[in-house]
């Protein structure tokens, strides 16, 4: 939501780092430092389904349904597809798909950003509060790409349940958490807390520590400043939209008043 969405130039590229850190654990502040230590485009959730192209953005809906009907084999095409040419992924279309990732992607590691579980409830909760709202869905239809997110990000709380076998909850973090670590070995896995810098995922990676300083984006900040943008272009589609209905109503309104006009005219003139 903080950047650019990264299309793939080379779709030979593959998955070398799986971000399996929940929501609201920094996963943009870490999409662009993989960027830097990877060379390459790092799918993040929030930047590459409201920002990327429609058809795109379809694609990951119905992924999300091939997993909700349980048809792996479609899931897994589908997979191999949207993260085609992407050399990171964070944030949840990453660890909502870890399982079949790290199928697919065998050689790709694994990092687990961790983070205080009351400070990442009260920063999490406000996204729980209005995640699929109907209302937003109404409000997005005209845009291409974001009209399929409230739909999609149904997925991710369906996931997110399947996997801890808890509804939201304030200890949901501790709860996906505890399924990365048994999911995972430790030889692919790297549990850092956020705010830990470079130095731990350089050594993991086998990358040099980088001169600048390590990314930190205020996810909260960054998608309340999107949301907005996204309003104001759906009030002007939605304007658009009423002025050609109203439009359209007139003209019809006028053409059937001058007909009836007309037949009464010849009606009149016949008595």
């Amino acid at each position: 939501m903080g950047q650019t969405a990264s299309v793939p130039t080379d779709r030979k590229r593959k998955l070398e780092v799986i971000g399996a850190g929940f929501s609201r654990t920094g996963t943009l502040s870490y999409a662009f430092a993989l960027e830097k230590l990877l060379d390459g485009p790092v799918h993040h959730t929030g930047t590459q389904l409201l920002k990327r192209e429609d058809a795109y953005c379809k694609k990951w809906n119905l992924v999300y349904q091939h997993q909700r009907n349980g048809e792996r084999k479609q899931l897994l095409a589908a997979l191999e597809d949207v993260f085609a040419g992407f050399v990171g992924a964070t944030d949840t279309t990453a660890f909502d798909f870890l399982p079949e990732l790290m199928e697919l992607y065998p050689d790709a590691k694994v990092v687990l950003v961790t983070r205080n579980q009351e400070a990442w409830w009260r920063s999490f909760k406000v996204v729980a509060d209005n995640a699929g709202s109907k209302l937003m869905g109404y409000i997005t239809m005209p845009l291409p790409g974001v009209r399929w997110f409230i739909d999609t990000a149904r997925g991710f709380f369906e996931a997110a349940e399947d996997r801890t076998g808890h509804e939201c909850n304030p200890h949901w973090i501790e709860q996906h958490n505890d399924y990365v670590r048994r999911l995972v070995p430790r030889d692919r896995l790297l549990e850092v807390e956020l705010g830990s810098g470079w130095e731990p995922l350089c050594k993991f990676l086998g990358k040099p520590i980088p001169k600048e300083p390590f990314p930190r984006v205020n996810e909260a900040a960054a998608r309340d400043k999107f949301m907005q943008r996204i309003l104001l272009k759906a009030a002007v589609a939605w304007t658009g939209i009423f002025a050609a209905v109203g439009l359209m109503s007139y003209s019809s309104w006028r053409f059937w008043r001058l007909h009836l006009e007309s037949i009464m005219m010849r009606y009149t003139d016949m008595i």
